[in-house]
């Protein structure tokens, strides 16, 4: 079962916070104010953060600038996940991705399942890596970024956590750029 080795050192990671919605505003983002507090109350570092309108091209361009940023670690999103049209943060991490983290949408859809039952089946929550870098994408609900932060990512992105997790393969992510 996974537990924490409190004999290794906490290894903060440098995370930029993207909330994805045509009406959010710095002032109202609860989503992203919730992944922000989580994120610093862990001992990580708030990168960046930014608000990014529903549009696939204008998402992914976001996050490629994140991913080539020596200074950010991992980028989490929050919004526009769900069934709409205008949700598309989805299809543009994917446009981004260079491999997918198969496993964190079914974590998360497990997560949710025992906090709002089947309308978890609504989610399309995702993970990937590109460039060295972890990306998620989120729902916009604070509950749904408190979830996947509180029974996910709090664990992952702790080098404490075992048997394994997010920060011990970061120097191996981009290993296949250094190849001969």
């Amino acid at each position: 079962m996974s537990r924490i080795d409190e004999s290794r050192d906490f290894v903060p990671v440098r995370i930029a916070v993207l909330t994805v919605s045509d009406t959010r505003t710095p002032g109202d983002d609860r989503s992203g104010d919730t992944l922000v507090a989580r994120l610093e109350a862990a001992g990580h570092v708030l990168a960046a953060r930014a608000i990014c309108r529903d549009e696939r091209g204008e998402i992914a361009e976001r996050l490629w600038a994140w991913c080539a940023d020596p200074e950010i670690d991992v980028v989490i999103s929050t919004g526009g996940t769900g069934l709409t049209g205008r949700d598309v943060t989805v299809e543009a991490h994917r446009d981004v991705y260079e491999k997918e983290i198969d496993a964190f949408g079914t974590v998360f859809t497990m997560v949710s399942m025992a906090k709002i039952g089947t309308s978890a089946v609504q989610s399309r929550a995702t993970g990937g890596v590109a460039q060295g870098t972890y990306l998620f994408a989120l729902p916009g609900s604070p509950g749904a970024c408190k979830d996947a932060w509180d029974e996910i990512l709090a664990l992952q992105l702790d080098y404490r956590h075992r048997p394994c997790n997010f920060v011990e393969i970061f120097p191996r992510l981009d290993e296949h750029r250094r190849r001969k």
